[in-house]
């Protein structure tokens, strides 16, 4: 009597034979009609930003008074939707947050600029939105001289 296991003759081909026929049977089902994975297509808009304008002042060059309140006010336009606004303020040392709009058609905004200490300063205001879709705007400037 001996320990040893022999190998039944075939058995090894007749595994190869099984593991094609599942291979085979695995490619016919993939290759079938199945539904295919779609990606929605994003809505490019206009391929415009929003338009940005300032209200008042209304002249783009402005003369005040040292130690008047300023306020500058304004709106942003587009009918992909606002997502941001942003300013910029030189000449003042100061400086304004973004104002997140949300994807409204139109944001209204105010800014109160001190002109204490700024005599003979002249300081430039600019202000710019982005869209939903990532589009840049217009800029709308101002300049605003402190006598």
């Amino acid at each position: 009597m001996s320990l040893q296991f022999h190998s039944r003759s075939g058995y090894f081909s007749a595994m190869a034979r099984r593991w094609l026929v599942w291979v085979a049977a695995g490619a016919l089902i993939g290759c079938g009609e199945r539904d295919r994975l779609t990606f929605p297509v994003e809505n490019p808009g206009d391929g415009s930003g929003p338009f940005t304008n300032v209200t008042h002042p209304s002249d783009p060059d402005t003369a005040v008074i040292e130690g008047d309140l300023l306020i500058v006010t304004g709106y942003s336009v587009d009918p992909d939707g606002v997502d941001t606004v942003y300013f910029e303020v030189g000449g003042a040392n100061q400086g304004f947050s973004p104002i997140a709009a949300g994807g409204v058609d139109s944001m209204p905004f105010a800014l109160q600029i001190s002109t204490l200490g700024l005599f003979g300063a002249t300081v430039s205001i600019r202000a710019y939105a982005v869209d939903d879709l990532g589009d840049r705007g217009s800029v709308a400037l101002r300049q605003i001289h402190i006598e």
